[in-house]
């Protein structure tokens, strides 16, 4: 364990310095904005690089990293927005020091599965969500569709080989300083390489948000994981934890850092013990 910590380090000390010493323009960072970068249904157009380390994989208690880049566009259509979400995960993961079984597999928080012998770098499968909500919401956001997941993966281990759909939902609330909410999607496997596994794993996402002045907020948004076509003791993974970001403008350019850490109370056997995420998103107001 300390062994780990010690390897985290220069990640948490780069990100802490960034998110603690910008000061470009701080007065100008607009609430509202920051409100809307938290929010999954918000109308402005987004690209966020979500860097995450995952700690205590395998025997060796390796540290693989994950880089999902999910732009975000939003369409509006009178009197509903469709609002379009893409995630394209980018995965190294090292070798193990000791002998491995070949079957040995493990879950990422992009929702496909790594054997855990040898290194391999690589794209993973990428996720299409569709989410259609009224343009006018109430005091509760809502929105629904469907989600695909491509089987766009170039190393085997990160992918699932098929292509799985389901249905996608997101609600959600901000009052005052708050945006609090849930996510969640189910896929099923429909087609792809027949020798392949079968898919039916459900992500759910529970965001809480609370922003402060001049631009920082506290954040808890942990992605949970079910996969269930494994047996029940090797189905779940539930992290726990949470961070801090600020959203600031780099002349007229605002972009939203946030890092978070995260600890897996419940696991599948060999998956990462924990994450360690610097997110860094660019805003497009329209």
């Amino acid at each position: 364990m300390a062994r780990r910590a010690r390897s985290m380090l220069p990640a948490v000390a780069c990100a802490a310095f960034l998110l603690a010493g910008l000061s470009v323009a701080p007065a100008r960072a607009d609430q509202d904005l920051a409100k809307q970068s938290q929010n999954p249904l918000g109308t402005v157009i987004s690209l966020p690089f979500e860097n995450n380390l995952l700690a205590g994989i395998g025997p060796s208690e390796t540290t693989a990293y994950l880089l999902n880049m999910k732009p975000v566009y939003p369409v509006n259509m009178g009197a509903v927005n469709l609002i379009n979400r893409l995630t394209v995960p980018v995965i190294y993961s090292p070798g193990q020091d000791g002998p491995v079984p070949p079957d040995l597999r493990f879950d990422l928080p992009s929702g496909q599965s790594g054997i855990a012998q040898g290194s391999a770098f690589g794209l993973s499968d990428t996720t299409y969500q569709a989410f259609f909500g009224p343009a006018a919401p109430g005091a509760v956001i809502w929105g629904a569709g469907p989600a695909l997941v491509l089987p766009t993966a170039t190393e085997d281990r990160y992918a699932s080989d098929k292509w799985s759909a389901g249905p996608a939902v997101v609600a959600l609330a901000t009052p005052g300083r708050w945006v609090a909410g849930v996510l969640a999607q189910n896929v099923w496997s429909f087609a792809g390489d027949s020798s392949a596994g079968d898919v039916n794993k459900l992500v759910f996402q529970y965001f809480l948000n609370y922003n402060l002045a001049g631009g920082w907020y506290l954040s808890s948004t942990p992605v949970l994981t079910a996969n269930w076509e494994a047996a029940s003791d090797n189905r779940w993974t539930v992290p726990v934890g949470g961070g801090g970001g600020r959203l600031v403008r780099f002349g007229e350019q605002p972009v939203d850092f946030k890092l978070v850490a995260y600890y897996n109370v419940e696991r599948p056997q060999f998956a990462p013990d924990w994450t360690l995420q610097f997110q860094v998103k660019f805003l497009f107001p329209k």
